[in-house]
This record gives structure tokens, sequence and C-alpha cells, in this order.
């Protein structure tokens, strides 16, 4: 707090001498809503001094954001991004792609990817190759060269009991992280320059 607005007024005089393609990630923590109840002074003159910064940017960077979080985001930001992208969460052919992916150099024969597919149905690819990872680690605990649906199935269920855990915007504690199949990708901005991606 304080030193917000200066530190990105030094990153947009970098976006607007040194061309690359410059990532804001988790933006929501910049660009939440003026009308927020929990909105307080110093929030909102960091929103607004990022909204100057995007008004004047003139430079030959891609500027890009990213959230979880789209509905928290003032409308005057995702007006001033050109293109909105939205990712939804992956179905049954995305799941065992990634999987496989991160389970490559193990025997994975005796999975049944679609009963995974069902105990995956409402994570993020995020959380499946997390749960993979954790699957080929406990592998390697038990010197084992292959992977059972059983061992997928319980990485998926650690990942899926971690959603209960934290709390929401206003203190309380939070829902299941990904209740919904659709996710929303983050607006970004461009002048065919900007993007921002959301996801929910």
């Amino acid at each position: 707090m304080g030193e917000t607005a200066q530190k990105l007024r030094m990153v947009f005089d970098a976006i607007k001498t040194t061309r690359g393609v410059y990532l804001f990630d988790e933006i929501d923590a910049l660009a939440s809503s003026r009308g927020n109840e929990n909105d307080i002074g110093e929030a909102r003159r960091v929103l607004n001094s990022f909204l100057q910064f995007l008004d004047e940017d003139t430079g030959p960077s891609i500027i890009i954001a990213t959230t979880n979080l789209p509905e928290l985001l003032d409308r005057a930001v995702l007006r001033r991004f050109d293109l909105v992208l939205s990712y939804d969460l992956p179905n049954g052919d995305a799941i065992e792609k990634a999987m496989r992916r991160r389970l490559h150099g193990f025997d994975v024969s005796a999975i049944n990817w679609g009963q995974i597919a069902g105990y995956a149905g409402g994570l993020s690819t995020a959380d499946v190759i997390a749960a993979a990872e954790d699957a080929a680690r406990r592998a390697v605990i038990l010197d084992s060269g292959a992977v059972e649906t059983s061992a997928v199935v319980a990485s998926l269920e650690r990942r899926r009991s971690l959603q209960g855990i934290g709390t929401d915007k206003h203190g309380s504690r939070s829902a299941p992280l990904h209740t919904e199949r659709d996710r929303k990708s983050v607006p970004v901005r461009s002048k065919n320059r900007r993007i921002v991606k959301t996801s929910k």
C-alpha cells in the first residue's frame, strides 16, 4: 500500500520503451470493482492509476491480464481490453491428455480413463495436473513403474478436498473453487495488443 501506483508507473514506463509481452496475473488484486463493500481508498487510487496507465499506453507491447474471479473486476478495466478469452474446465479427453503427459514414463495401461474423467469432473486443468503429479510421486515412493486407477482417483479426491479450504472475499468459508463446468476468462487489452483471460 502506498507504493503500488508508483511501481505500476515503472512497469508502464517499461511497457512503453521495451517491447515485450507483459502479464498481469491475478488482475483482480489491482482492478477489483470500486463498488466493492471492502473497497478502501488506496485500492481505488491504484485502480484509477491502472486505468490511466492503460489509457496512456501507446507502446509496441502486448498487455495480458488473467483472473479466476472475473466477477470482482471493475467494468472499466474490461472496456480497456480489446479481447476477452474464456477457458472452460477440461472435458474427458482433455483430462486424459493432461494426465498422460504428466505420467509419461509410467505404465498407465491399467488406468480406466472414463472413471478418471468422472472423478475429475469440475476440477481445473491445474488440479488435474497436480493430481497426476501426486499419483506419480506416490508411485515412485512405492518403487512402482505403474500407476493404477485407484491411485489417480485418490489423488483427485485430495485435490478436491482443498476446495473447501480458505475464505472468500468477505472472510467467510469459501465455497468449492470449481462448482461450475463453465470457466470464464479474463479480458486482455491490446488495440490488437491487449488481452484478458478470465476463468471461473
